[in-house]
């Protein structure tokens, strides 16, 4: 079921992200095309990016975490080459794209965490 909601809310989030930018620099097709973009960012982010994560430690450590943004980036990028009816315009539009994703996504998830603690405490 937590998955089901995430995948919800990560549809939810590509929707409002892409549609918060420009129409030459990120395009989403449709609502299936948004839960597919959903679905294969969270297995990319599953598999993918823990392996990019650990050979990039050393890059990571120097920037101070910020090549982690490079690496999100990235991820977008491989759900862009992978997914039909979605495009990202070049790397910076894909950074942006990933910044805005991750942003509305926390937002999202840190209101359901606290809704939740909100319960426990009745």
């Amino acid at each position: 079921m937590k998955f089901i909601i995430s995948i919800i809310i990560s549809t939810a989030a590509v929707i409002l992200t892409a549609y918060l930018l420009p129409k030459d620099m990120v395009h989403v097709e449709n609502l299936t095309t948004a839960i597919l973009i959903a679905v294969v960012l969270a297995f990319l982010n599953t598999v993918v990016k823990p392996i990019l994560i650990i050979l990039t430690i050393p890059v990571t450590v120097v920037t101070l975490g910020l090549f982690l943004l490079v690496i999100n980036a990235g991820i977008i990028l491989l759900a862009d080459y992978f997914i039909d009816g979605f495009w990202v315009k070049g790397f910076w539009a894909a950074l942006i794209f990933s910044f805005i994703l991750s942003l509305i996504n926390s937002l999202f998830g840190n209101g359901n965490r606290v809704q939740k603690k909100q319960n426990d405490f009745n």
